[in-house]
């Protein structure tokens, strides 16, 4: 039975906390891009590590973000079902904040632990691929700013660790700054 005073902030999710880099951080992108390669085959245009795990040295959410590109969205459906094959779920309520891409999230079903791998789909070129690389490679190549960054990160999820949204919307006004810097 669903309880009535249930509400999204009640709702337990893994906590946020950041870890320093992994190298094998590299190795299990590696592993799984040659996973999405083979089970989407030709619909996979481009796929790109993503996310303060693609930046060496830098800490992050123990996270591999995965960003793929497809021609397009009409096939989505089998796209879908494919990647459920591979442990993927699908989470459309993840999108509300930038309709060009589709989430996906791989790893334990129980929401307070932390998945293993998010997975970002767009359409090849679109603003959002291009936005994303620009942001992991404006980290790559600026150390001052990517210190600046896992600084920040580090702060915020000390100060928000039950609260993945309060961490997530501490880090836009950053984010933003370096996307205007890098467009």
């Amino acid at each position: 039975m669903t309880d009535p005073n249930h509400t999204a902030s009640t709702f337990r999710h893994a906590a946020v906390r950041i870890v320093e880099y992994d190298p094998t951080w590299p190795t299990r992108y590696a592993e799984e891009a040659t996973l999405l390669t083979e089970t989407l085959g030709s619909r996979l245009l481009r796929v790109e590590h993503v996310g303060s795990t693609s930046v060496p040295g830098m800490p992050a959410k123990p996270i591999i973000d995965i960003l793929a590109a497809v021609a397009g969205y009409d096939d989505f459906p089998t796209v879908v079902t494919d990647l459920e094959k591979i442990g993927y779920l699908y989470t459309p309520e993840s999108e509300s904040d930038d309709p060009d891409r589709r989430v996906f999230r791989k790893g334990p079903d129980d929401m307070t632990r932390l998945r293993t791998h998010h997975l970002h789909v767009t359409e090849a070129g679109s603003p959002y691929w291009q936005r994303i690389v620009a942001f992991r490679d404006h980290l790559r190549r600026t150390p001052e700013v990517a210190t600046a960054y896992a600084d920040l990160k580090k702060g915020l999820a000390a100060e928000h660790a039950r609260e993945p949204r309060s961490y997530t919307a501490g880090k836009h006004d950053f984010v933003t700054t370096v996307e205007r810097i890098t467009s």
